[in-house]
């Protein structure tokens, strides 16, 4: 044992207590550093830059080379940059004061900025992170919580938050961040801008500090596309020509399930979009977490006893599960003798992330990276070359900030399931705003394969203008009614979609069910067993909906209140799916399938 790890266990009995003891005790402290930052010579750390900047300085380009040389791609712009990113003769803060204390000032400067120095950019400053790159908020409790252009009172989202900051309320071009679980694409989507993550490994990481080198990529925002697009092809130093090749969408429809905006701002936008452009093939539509279920069977040792692998979503929940382990094993590796000799004072959420890392053991860690090589091979199988997976970039809104009691455990976990589909493949990934819905910034991300970041730039390029436009009709119209079929009588639509759901056609007996409601409206027959084929679709808001109907028009409806839990266990609201079984254990106190979910979900949530 450490010499420093022994004082500690003499002197307190948890090893908790030691981070949590000196976010108390040094409260003050961390006020006067905080104020000392944000007043050092230059910087303007205030509402005027939204909060955004830890500090301000100016990184000059490279001069423009004399006629007949072609003008560098990036004159006339300006960046930011992450305190991740090491600059000559800088302390590189990494968000905590108590890291930038304990080291020197940076020899050299990032591959990356000085890539960007080079073309014609220039450097204004760095922004503020989440500490040591933990978080997904922006919040820190240091230098304070960048404010979001799109919504003042809600978290910009991390730990990328400054620079998404930064360039959402147009203070410069574009800036750097860095992604390893979605510290690029969640800012991006709250702040309604354009995110883009890399394939792992493309962009040079020399002069970055490391969090977990298996996920961590340089990201980087725009409001532009084409300056997304050129700072792309600096960073990835890619070819300026290159076929054009045909494009073909793939819809995760199960994943826009988690998400609370109407599909038709969302998924149909995106739809209409390739309609009215020529290359893009006719879109294929996917149940993706069964699609990860039947290709990564490495999962498995990381889907718990709790776990219901029917629906495809639990798989992605393993997933996250996975990619937090392999976090947390690299950041022990990279930074823990750090952490016990030093003691960093931490805010609460940064100061759980750091102590579980740091007594996680390495028992699964071949299956970590076992899982990492499957789910690039289950990305590249289906996307080939030409494919491009849609899929929102996050599944509810932007938190409020502040929020001292967080029912967001289940808004952590949603996001993680769908952020960690390109993290633990390495795929490229970029979030794309799509304009508000009730006043929150909405946007979807494409995914490529890992290789392919000059097609997934090209086609934002492409699409971008046409997105927008449709982004304008939809903010304009009523969401899309269901098709109907061939009328009947009720009863007998109802035996049609019950022998076609043991037939296992589950389309069909939707659409029989829903001729029958059409008929008879007032039935909870009919709304209930329609939700048990949308539960086989893993069409869950659906079911959700119809459970509810058939709720309202029949209360002791006890298949209605199974079904129910069932869909908001799916998408992830164990709260509310745990009082629909208890519910229904009221009503049917033997009712075995109840039971077993109520216990379940205790178990879970406690």
């Amino acid at each position: 044992m450490s010499r420093p790890l022994q004082v500690l266990k003499a002197h307190v009995s948890s090893p908790k207590a030691w981070i949590m003891i000196g976010v108390t005790v040094a409260g003050v402290v961390i006020l006067t550093e905080a104020h000392r930052r944000r007043r050092r010579p230059g910087s303007k750390a205030s509402k005027e830059d939204f909060g955004a900047f830890l500090m301000r300085f100016e990184l000059l380009p490279s001069p423009q080379p004399p006629p007949p040389a072609l003008k560098q791609p990036l004159a006339g712009l300006t960046f930011a940059i992450k305190d991740i990113f090491e600059v000559k003769g800088y302390v590189t803060g990494y968000g905590n004061p108590d890291w930038e204390r304990t080291h020197e000032a940076a020899g050299k400067t990032a591959v990356v900025v000085t890539a960007l120095l080079k073309n014609g950019a220039k450097c204004v400053g760095k922004t503020v992170m989440d500490e040591l790159a933990f978080g997904m908020t922006g919040e820190n409790i240091h230098h304070g919580t960048p404010i979001n252009p799109q919504m003042p009172s809600h978290i910009p989202g991390g730990s990328s938050g400054g620079s998404a900051v930064a360039v959402a309320a147009e203070l410069v071009d574009f800036a750097l961040g860095t992604d390893t679980v979605g510290c690029v694409r969640i800012p991006a989507s709250f702040c309604g801008i354009i995110g883009y993550r890399p394939s792992h490994g493309a962009v040079s990481t020399i002069g970055v500090l490391p969090n977990s080198q298996s996920l961590d990529t340089v990201g980087w925002f725009a409001r532009d596309p084409s300056i997304l697009h050129r700072v792309g092809h600096i960073l990835l130093q890619l070819n300026t020509v290159e076929p054009r090749r045909p494009r073909r969408l793939v819809f995760a429809d199960d994943l826009f399930e988690l998400s609370k905006v109407p599909k038709h701002k969302s998924l149909y936008v995106v739809s209409k979009a390739a309609e009215k452009l020529s290359g893009y093939q006719p879109p294929k539509h996917i149940n993706f977490g069964q699609h990860i279920a039947s290709n990564v069977p490495s999962l498995k040792v990381f889907c718990g006893q709790s776990t219901n692998l029917q629906n495809g979503i639990s798989t992605l929940k393993a997933l996250s599960s996975a990619m937090l382990s392999l976090q947390r094993c690299e950041f022990k590796t990279n930074h823990e003798e750090w952490v016990k000799s030093v003691k960093p004072r931490l805010g609460p959420r940064t100061a759980n992330c750091v102590l579980t890392a740091v007594n996680t053991s390495f028992e699964n860690i071949k299956t970590l990276y076992k899982v990492r090589g499957e789910m690039r091979a289950a990305l590249q199988n289906l996307l080939k070359d030409d494919g491009i997976l849609i899929i929102p970039t996050v599944a509810d809104p932007p938190l409020p900030t502040n929020l001292k009691k967080r029912s967001s455990a289940e808004f952590f976990d949603r996001a993680l399931a769908l952020i960690s589909i390109s993290s633990m493949s390495g795929c490229c990934q970029v979030s794309i705003p799509l304009g508000k819905h009730d006043g929150c910034p909405i946007s979807v991300s494409f995914i490529s394969y890992h290789g392919g970041d000059k097609f997934l730039l090209d086609s934002v390029l492409d699409m971008y203008s046409s997105l927008q436009e449709q982004v304008t009709v939809a903010s304009s119209s009523l969401p899309f009614a269901d098709t109907n079929g061939n009328l009947d009588a009720s009863e007998l639509l109802k035996e049609k979609g019950n022998a076609a759901y043991k037939g296992c056609q589950w389309n069909k007996a939707v659409t029989y069910y829903s001729e029958a409601i059409k008929l008879h409206g007032t039935n909870a027959t009919y709304y209930c067993n329609r939700a048990a084929a949308y539960l086989q679709l893993g069409c869950f808001q659906q079911a959700e909906e119809d459970c509810t109907k058939a709720i309202s028009l029949d209360k002791k409806n006890v298949k209605a209140y199974l079904r129910r839990g069932t869909a908001r266990e799916s998408l992830i609201r164990n709260k509310e799916a745990l009082q629909d079984f208890t519910h229904a254990l009221v009503l049917e106190p033997q009712n075995k399938d109840a039971g077993r979910a109520e216990k379940r979900l205790r178990k879970l949530l406690s």
